[in-house]
């Protein structure tokens, strides 16, 4: 017998609704500007962990209470990359980590199915990224320094690893400007 309740998170990002990431998003804009899922979460909704400025960190479960995590739980392979506010509120903006393929959507009375271009949770969670380094962009032009365009790529590696579009583009700006 196959019950919700038994039913553990695939560790899929487009997985995620954006319910449960609008939840997530309420106690990051509290508690701490990124995130982190663990992948080894007993339920359809992951544990998660959020992570402030003063890199204190606090943990949730499905269900967004409090949790006393294992001491490995989002470490290494037992947890997804850290990701920014911004990732997040791109993604809900998205309509979740899901592609627009999804086949939860429907067009003309046809349920379609998820593509093979769907892509990677990596490749989205780089789209994310993208969108929001641009925004950041687009919001600040008239303060960024010619030339800023040429350090994108490195831009974009801070925020993979964690940083939000403001302190990537801070951190470049101070390194080459």
């Amino acid at each position: 017998m196959n019950t919700t309740r038994t039913k553990r998170w695939s560790g899929k990002m487009d997985s995620l609704t954006t319910d449960y990431l609008k939840d997530v998003m309420g106690k990051m804009e509290v508690y701490g500007d990124r995130v982190q899922f663990g992948l080894s979460s007993p339920g359809p909704r992951p544990y998660y962990q959020l992570t402030n400025s003063s890199d204190k960190k606090m943990a949730f479960d499905g269900n967004n209470h409090l949790l006393h995590p294992k001491e490995d739980e989002f470490v290494g392979v037992n947890s997804t990359p850290v990701f920014s506010l911004e990732q997040i509120k791109a993604a809900i903006a998205a309509g979740g980590f899901r592609s627009t393929s999804s086949s939860s959507r429907s067009s003309g009375g046809t349920t379609r199915s998820s593509s093979p271009r769907a892509g990677s949770v990596a490749m989205k969670a780089k789209d994310l990224i993208d969108a929001a380094r641009y925004e950041y962009f687009r919001s600040n032009r008239q303060i960024m320094p010619d030339g800023i365009g040429e350090h994108s790529a490195e831009i974009t590696e801070l925020m993979l690893k964690g940083s939000s579009a403001a302190d990537a583009f801070g951190e470049v700006i101070k390194r080459h400007f």
